[in-house]
């Protein structure tokens, strides 16, 4: 799974970080960002990170992607986008 947040459209509402604390944070913009797991693959042009060893289950990332007012959590599998 690759998990992207589109900062343009992130307002910091923080909801992701409420659901998923091990998965997302805010930056000093108050933006989210997804913290790096271990062994990652990090794009700083598209913030994406493959997932790996989150903390957070699959279920809970789902579930934070799904709190997002603004839609700004972008969750991929196998190439395909599975949310939103």
């Amino acid at each position: 799974m690759k998990i992207k947040v589109d900062r343009d459209l992130c307002i910091g509402a923080g909801t992701c970080v409420v659901v998923a604390p091990k998965t997302f944070d805010l930056d000093d913009e108050l933006k989210a960002v997804v913290k790096i797991p271990k062994r990652s693959s990090e794009s700083n042009e598209e913030r994406s990170h493959e997932l790996v060893e989150w903390g957070d289950d699959k279920d809970t990332i789902i579930e934070a992607a799904k709190v997002c007012p603004v839609f700004a959590i972008i969750l991929e599998e196998d190439g395909k986008q599975i949310y939103p």
